[in-house]
């Protein structure tokens, strides 16, 4: 689930009538904690046996977890394995790729690298090389806080099928300007490569790298020693949590490795239970750790608030807005709530949910791809915390929508693995191979071996991809990647090539040389 200012209250109508002045309305008392000590303790008592309900019912093999409250690490635990097969056990000091949980994570960078609140709202100008929008206005006006809140008009997760190609972040960003726009400022999409943009021109704004403007702003203060922007960092952890997917018979296997260096800044950290405990006191302390001040408190709070409606209702029954990285929701209490989720198709589930006000935070990191269950020990904890048990079975709901939203993802509604009674044959092998170009995506390549077989080459490795015959002049290929969909189309027509998942923004199509 990609999971400001607001006004947590709406005041009264006044009517005005000629020749009456109106009253002020007197505004309502802001609210108040609601939690106790106890309520929090009732709901750390209770953590165990909920993560191991969790792991039971999924099957997944890791987990770490920890939980502040009022500065006061009250739980951190590993459960499980780091690697099905293997005798290796999650511990606190476990490092985990955090996906998504990146973005607060980076936002908390941001907002300490430009101290003022009101740099947010700066254009980029010319601070990130080669970067630019399809539109030169929007190109020249936007700002930091347009791509951490997802609102500059780029279309949902616009450039991650090129990462899946295996196409650098230099490539990445300097190709985000043949996407088209929807409305600047007036939409949402989530877009990993929009908010690295922003969080890498701010680091070449200060002359450095992201990855050193991460550590010397954040991660060194803080006492994050385990925490890093960069896969090397992660994948060379002598105590590390390998990615899982599910297997067709419920078990889990440590099958693919994700590097997410193009796109570090929105999902390519990667930290520990531990580490994140720290960060998670430094957020409820408003930028205090141990009594330093590592975070300026007025640009940490710009983070959290609400830039634009993410979710017009949500399953808890109330809108969503993003802020810069964090999730933003109020609930009948008129508390804000802060969270993320980050998930790895590929084997990486997390969560980060706090009630600032109850100075109360909890990080939940798993080493499986998503099928709900950070989300839900997240949200039994906080139940727990409020409502002195679980309301809902919350991994029912978050499994189910983590499964919608990956049934919903540009699947193609053709059955490819059948093809249609009477498809007619292809043609000769000649008609296919050849070199096509396309200013987005790059090269493709089409070769055929000594039986006619097709192969299609992508990518600047290239990937390779048999071609399966379907009807005619269409066939299909098994996409590979983070974001793969299972089967696609692949159309040639009139010296030109449609492939159908690289299509959704009307740039799959390639032209013969």
């Amino acid at each position: 689930m990609r999971t400001h200012r607001a006004a947590a209250f709406a005041g009264a109508a006044i009517l005005l009538t000629a020749g009456t002045a109106a009253a002020e309305p007197t505004p309502p008392p802001p609210p108040r904690p609601r939690i106790s000590d106890a309520a929090v303790a009732t709901a750390v008592s209770r953590l165990d046996a909920d993560v191991a309900d969790v792991m039971r019912r999924t099957g997944i093999p890791g987990v770490a977890v920890a939980v502040v409250h009022r500065d006061k690490v009250l739980y951190l635990k590993g459960f499980g394995l780091r690697r099905t097969g293997e005798s290796a056990k999650v511990d606190p000091d476990t490092v985990f790729q955090l996906a998504s949980v990146s973005k607060p994570l980076s936002s908390t960078v941001v907002a300490g690298a430009l101290r003022d609140p009101a740099a947010w709202d700066e254009p980029l100008g010319s601070s990130l090389p080669g970067f630019a929008l399809k539109d030169p206005w929007v190109t020249s006006h936007v700002t930091p806080a347009d791509l951490f809140s997802h609102r500059s008009g780029l279309p949902d997760h616009a450039g991650d099928l090129l990462e899946d190609l295996g196409y650098d972040q230099s490539y990445i960003l300097g190709h985000l300007r043949e996407e088209p726009l929807t409305p600047f400022r007036a939409s949402y999409a989530y877009t990993n490569f929009g908010l690295t943009a922003a969080a890498e021109a701010v680091a070449r704004a200060h002359g450095t790298t992201w990855q050193k403007l991460s550590a010397d702003t954040l991660f060194k203060p803080a006492g994050m020693t385990h925490t890093s922007t960069e896969f090397s960092a992660y994948a060379n952890a002598s105590d590390r949590a390998y990615t899982h997917v599910k297997n067709p018979d419920g078990t889990w296997s440590p099958r693919f490795v994700r590097d997410a260096d193009a796109q570090t800044p929105a999902g390519g950290a990667s930290s520990t239970a531990r580490d994140m405990a720290r960060w998670l006191r430094l957020q409820l302390g408003d930028g205090v750790l141990d009594g330093k001040r590592i975070i300026p408190a007025d640009s940490l709070n710009r983070t959290r608030l609400p830039e634009i409606v993410s979710q017009p209702q949500t399953f808890r029954g109330v809108p969503q807005f993003y802020g810069l990285g964090w999730n933003v929701s109020y609930d009948d209490a008129g508390r804000l709530r802060l969270g993320h989720s980050g998930g790895f198709e590929l084997g990486a589930n997390t969560n980060v949910t706090m009630l600032p006000l109850e100075q109360l935070g909890i990080v939940v990191l798993t080493n499986a791809a998503p099928v709900g269950q950070a989300d839900a020990i997240a949200l039994d904890f906080f139940d727990t915390a409020e409502h002195g048990a679980p309301t809902a079975d919350w991994l029912a709901l978050t499994g189910a929508l983590y499964a919608q939203e990956l049934n919903e993802g540009h699947r193609s509604t053709t059955d490819y693995a059948h093809p249609p009674a009477g498809a007619k044959p292809a043609r000769a092998a000649s008609a296919y191979t050849g070199t096509y170009e396309n200013p987005f995506y790059g090269p493709l390549t089409v070769t055929a071996d000594a039986k006619g077989a097709l192969t299609l080459s992508l990518g600047p490795k290239p990937l390779r991809f048999p071609l399966t015959p379907y009807d005619g002049d269409t066939f299909s290929f098994e996409t590979a990647g983070e974001n793969a969909i299972g089967r696609t189309g692949v159309t040639f027509s009139d010296g030109k090539v449609r492939i159908e998942y690289l299509d959704a923004e009307h740039l799959g199509t390639f032209t013969r040389k």
